[in-house]
């Protein structure tokens, strides 16, 4: 039986877009099913201390912004460090997400593609057409998503309990991965996620 890692997200967070290739590779390299669960962070951060990104002091927003070109530069990856969809409603691409999830497509792929859109591409993934636009491009049938995403009370619901669900899981920030009920939290520890996932 392959090893479950519980990836708690959302789908706006620059982390999870900086992580979300190399988490990818992981989880196959180690045969790891990955259960996607974007979540509501906002709740999350209520409950745990953080606050969202425009209440953080002057010093926690500038240095956020170093640390973002400095994982562009290590990673080599494109990233507007200002993009102009941000901050932005993340639930219609945690729903899609969900929906795309039900359905039996790759969400992961689908979670992937969302970050890119918004943090490469500098789209708006709280926009429909957008997301239905990054689906079909996957091969999936966006409007289909689409429309289960805003009509289908499970995928509310799904999004609903994994909000309650990492809550209880003390996850406070995305990305965050649960292995065997061990918590990581930040594309800067899938090292650890790695040695975990290898047994070391």
């Amino acid at each position: 039986m392959s090893i479950i890692v519980d990836y708690y997200f959302t789908p706006q967070s620059p982390w999870a877009y900086l992580g979300g290739k190399r988490f990818a590779e992981i989880a196959k390299k180690h045969g790891a099913t990955v259960a996607v669960k974007p979540i509501d962070l906002g709740k999350a951060f209520s409950v745990s201390g953080g606050l969202p990104l425009a209440k953080r002091p002057p010093q926690r927003q500038a240095y956020r912004l170093q640390e973002l070109a400095r994982w562009k530069k290590k990673l080599d990856m494109p990233l507007v460090i200002h993009p102009s969809n941000f901050p932005g409603d993340g639930k219609p691409a945690s729903l899609m997400i969900i929906a795309a999830r039900m359905h039996g497509d790759d969400a992961l792929a689908l979670a992937n593609a969302c970050g890119a859109a918004l943090w490469a591409e500098d789209r708006n993934v709280a926009d429909w057409d957008v997301l239905v636009d990054v689906a079909n491009k996957l091969g999936m049938d966006g409007k289909g998503l689409r429309l289960a995403a805003e009509t289908n009370s499970d995928v509310e619901q799904d999004f609903q309990i994994a909000t309650e669900e990492a809550m209880a899981r003390d996850v406070f920030g995305a990305p965050s991965y649960i292995i065997d009920g061990e918590l990581f939290w930040g594309q800067d520890r899938l090292d650890f996620v790695e040695d975990k996932l290898a047994g070391r």
